[in-house]
């Protein structure tokens, strides 16, 4: 394992953390700022900025120049990571098509699907959503109902989509939709790419816990999509939905740990002012998950330098997708924890608790989306470990 990085990753962290620091505003990095505005006026202020970046040549690290990209390493890709967390950088507001759909169209693209996608999507001209999750369909995503018909050189969808990210801004949607009729489980789907601003598409949000709307329900009824909007082969999106998802693999946890630690810090300081960290109880939890956060920095550096050496990790990645969102959620238990009876309180002792209650409450999601940990166990057992099942 690796944990060095070479010197011209170190000049791009110089550079970027420059840039970062003369173009994020101080009332930005002010705690609450972000919760205090409305959803829309969060997305716009973070989809300009992150324009702006892009222009400044601080996106598409790692992809290829000719699609706009920095043409970087997978250490830079991990700097970057990094330094926006530690900037207190905005949020994406493009995280789908940026993560996902980006790499998957560079690879199985067309020529004119290369060119309409992917520069907009990385000045954020165009917003990108995933319909992937339905009512019936949602651990067993080849459940999937929704379907397009074919008519002469398109196809009509009908349908609905459910906790669906960015749903409401969404421009566009990539989406898995079963085109033969009859077909069962993984077959006779294909993925379409939508134009959400139609007749017969309808976003509508979905009201969070927190507050905030970050997802949304789409529905379908007799939209149009022409033939030439099928990502990959007609009736092959399963096979387009994997490659999608394997994008994810590269990723190794290096930003979680670092959000994660800065969580950490800020939840040891509200035990110490109010005197619970002289609690043994308490301060052996804080103990055991600091330990479990610095296991997830030693993986993600394996796994990054495992991927700088260019081996697919292939089914591992569910690894790291439970040992982080397993993290952040016994993290924040410890933060129910060192409030006890007071965490339902928006302030206490002076101490202003709703971004801490904000990101308690998200943190009850991550063993869910992007598959729950039931399933990334079950894929643990049986691909990682060869278990029988």
């Amino acid at each position: 394992m690796d944990l060095t990085f070479t010197a011209a990753e170190e000049e791009f962290r110089s550079e970027l953390r420059a840039w970062l620091s003369a173009h994020i505003p101080a009332e930005w990095r002010r705690p609450g700022f972000w919760e205090s505005l409305s959803d829309e006026e969060s997305f716009g202020l973070r989809r300009d900025w992150e324009r702006d970046k892009a222009l400044a040549g601080f996106a598409g690290i790692q992809w290829p120049t000719e699609y706009g990209g920095r043409g970087g390493t997978p250490g830079m890709k991990a700097i970057y990571d990094v330094e926006m967390v530690l900037a207190d950088a905005p949020r994406t507001v493009n995280p789908l098509g940026l993560t996902f759909l980006a790499p998957t169209v560079m690879a199985i693209g067309t020529d004119a699907q290369r060119k309409e996608i992917i520069g907009p999507m990385l000045r954020n001209e165009v917003i990108w959503c995933q319909g992937f999750s339905e009512p019936g369909a949602g651990s067993d995503l080849a459940a999937l109902t929704t379907r397009g018909v074919r008519d002469g050189d398109d196809f009509v969808v009908n349908g609905q989509k459910v906790w669906t990210t960015n749903a409401v801004h969404g421009d566009k949607i990539f989406t898995l939709v079963r085109t033969t009729p009859g077909s069962q489980k993984h077959r006779g789907i294909s993925m379409l790419l939508i134009d959400m601003h139609q007749p017969g598409v309808d976003a509508r949000p979905l009201k969070q816990m927190s507050g905030a709307s970050e997802f949304g329900e789409v529905f379908f009824d007799d939209a149009r999509v022409p033939a030439t909007d099928v990502l990959g082969a007609v009736d092959e999106g399963w096979r387009t939905a994997m490659l999608l998802l394997s994008f994810e693999r590269g990723a190794s946890g290096m930003s979680q740990y670092t959000e994660f630690r800065r969580q950490y810090d800020e939840i040891a300081a509200v035990a110490k002012k109010l005197g619970r960290d002289r609690d043994p109880v308490i301060r052996g939890k804080l103990a055991r998950v600091l330990t479990e956060l610095e296991c997830l920095r030693l993986h993600a550096m394996h796994i990054l330098t495992q991927t700088e050496q260019g081996r697919d990790l292939g089914f591992e990645a569910s690894m790291t997708k439970l040992q982080w969102s397993e993290a952040s959620q016994d993290l924040w238990e410890v933060f129910d924890d060192v409030l006890g009876e007071d965490v339902t309180l928006e302030e206490l002792d002076d101490l202003d608790l709703t971004p801490f209650n904000a990101q308690a409450m998200w943190s009850r999601s991550v063993t869910i989306w992007g598959g729950s940990s039931q399933v990334q166990r079950n894929v643990t057992a049986e691909r990682v470990l060869g278990l029988p099942r």
